[in-house]
């Protein structure tokens, strides 16, 4: 398994690397929402909706929010979005990692499990494109991002199996430990500090480390939001469409929640106008 992991993502990546920098922002939010499409597919299916053809109406569905977020959008309109979810994403990644209470899986449609996830895929496209088109620096800070997410979940993943020992949240994803969490965002500080010396985009270095900080912490939420989900679905992965991978939600779920996030920092910090 471990080796269709690696092939599959030494196919995808290059592709990845490739269409952050060298697509234009319509371009990339095309095939990007392209991929969120084929995610809300899987949404549909942990909200529930047992039927692939509700399970792709639904998809459709958000294929039309982020068309009409993309038609009614601007910098404001973007910016609110992002408050917006992170309002969400910080508090629940917190609530998740302290959450003891026994998880039983839920049956039936799961309204709220739709909407939200709906509201989260089509923000997260809204972010990575109000990133990549925020002038000649985003494409660049949009590839930071993404590495970023990579860091803390390669640092995570080795930093746990070498040292870990205590739980970060067994109810919810119980292969997860204090001590990957804390390797995973050791290997993001250390992509922000080597970043920072290589570019000269993005903000000063503390705000970079800061920013950094919050945003990798962010994606073990969205990691764990996606556990839970699964959890209650009674499913091990999302879906079967990346060979070692799992399905789409599986390889986006941090990217979800720290794409607004790291947009509005962004933002703040004046790197996103």
């Amino acid at each position: 398994m471990l080796g269709l992991r690696i092939l599959t993502a030494l196919i995808l990546v290059p592709l990845v690397v490739a269409g952050v920098l060298l697509a234009s922002s319509p371009a990339l939010g095309a095939a990007f929402g392209l991929f969120v499409v084929f995610g809300a597919r899987e949404m549909a299916r942990l909200g529930g909706l047992e039927s692939l053809a509700w399970q792709w109406t639904y998809a459709l569905g958000v294929g039309l929010l982020m068309w009409a977020l993309f038609r009614g959008g601007d910098v404001v309109s973007a910016r609110w979005l992002e408050v917006l979810a992170s309002l969400f994403w910080v508090p629940t990644t917190l609530v998740l990692m302290a959450l003891r209470r026994p998880l039983l899986p839920v049956t039936g449609i799961r309204w709220g499990v739709l909407l939200l996830g709906a509201l989260q895929l089509g923000i997260a496209w809204v972010a990575v494109i109000d990133i990549h088109r925020a002038g000649e620096h985003g494409p660049s800070l949009l590839l930071y991002l993404l590495v970023l997410i990579w860091c803390a979940d390669s640092g995570a993943y080795f930093a746990g199996r070498a040292f870990g020992r205590h739980k970060l949240s067994p109810r919810v994803s119980p292969g997860k430990t204090w001590e990957g969490v804390a390797g995973g965002l050791a290997a993001a500080l250390l992509w922000a500090v080597a970043f920072h010396v290589a570019s000269d985009a993005g903000p000063a270095l503390s705000a970079l480390l800061l920013l950094s900080l919050l945003t990798a912490v962010v994606s073990v939420g969205g990691d764990l939001w996606e556990s839970l989900l699964k959890r209650q679905a009674g499913l091990k992965d999302s879906g079967v469409l990346l060979p070692g991978h799992g399905g789409v939600l599986d390889r986006i779920d941090s990217l979800i929640a720290a794409a607004p996030v790291f947009a509005l920092g962004l933002g703040l910090l004046g790197e996103v106008s």
